[in-house]
C-alpha cells in the first residue's frame, strides 16, 4: 500500500485554477513528472515536493501531509466525565469528537481546555442551552452551533441530552 496520495496535487491545481502546463512553468517541475504524480505513477522527490509546494503558498510538510490525509488512522475512544456531563471522545491531529450525554440540569464548563479551535455543537436528542459572554441560545434536538471555543461558555442541559462537539483547529493565523 502506498504511504501517500499526491491525487492531493490534481486538487490543488483545480482549486486554484491551473493547468498542469501552468504549474510546471511556475514550479519548474515538468508537466509529465506532475501528471504521473498525480496519478500515483511515480515515487515522489522531497526537492520536487518542495517546488510544487512552493506554487500554492505551502511547505513541503504541509503538502505532503495532505497527501496522508487519505490513509486511515484509527484511534481508540477515551472516556471521561466533566462535571455532569459523560463524555467519549476521539482526537485526531487537528480536531477532537466528543459524543456527550447529560442529565436534565446537568452543566459544564470547561473552555480553558481549548486551545485556539472552533467548537461545532449538534444536538442529537434532548435540548440545551449554551451560554456565551454576550448571548444565549436554545439548542433543539438536530440544531447546531459553531462558536470559537476560547470564548466563555456553559453548557445546560433543559432535558436529557445527548450532543456531539467538534473542535477543530483553526488554520494558522498570519
Amino acid at each position: 500500500m502506498a504511504l501517500f496520495d499526491f491525487s492531493i496535487i490534481r486538487s490543488l491545481r483545480k482549486k486554484h485554477n491551473m493547468s498542469i502546463t501552468f504549474l510546471a512553468e511556475k514550479s519548474g517541475v515538468s508537466a509529465p513528472v506532475i501528471s504521473k504524480l498525480e496519478r500515483n505513477r511515480t515515487k515522489a522527490e522531497l526537492d520536487t515536493l518542495y517546488k510544487i509546494a512552493r506554487v500554492f503558498k505551502m511547505s513541503c510538510t504541509e503538502l505532503l501531509n495532505l497527501a496522508e490525509t487519505g490513509m486511515t488512522v484509527p484511534v481508540k475512544v477515551t472516556t471521561h466525565t466533566s462535571e455532569e456531563f459523560f463524555f467519549r471522545k476521539i482526537r485526531y491531529k487537528n480536531m477532537e469528537c466528543l459524543y456527550g450525554k447529560a442529565p436534565k440540569g446537568g452543566k459544564v464548563s470547561r473552555p480553558a481546555v481549548h486551545g485556539d479551535d472552533f467548537e461545532i455543537c449538534w444536538v442529537l436528542s434532548g435540548q440545551l442551552l449554551l451560554t456565551l459572554p454576550t448571548e444565549k441560545h436554545i439548542l433543539k434536538k438536530d440544531e447546531s452551533i459553531r462558536f470559537d471555543a476560547l470564548l466563555e461558555h456553559t453548557y445546560e442541559a433543559q432535558q436529557e441530552s445527548e450532543i456531539l462537539l467538534l473542535h477543530i483547529k483553526k488554520e494558522q493565523r498570519s
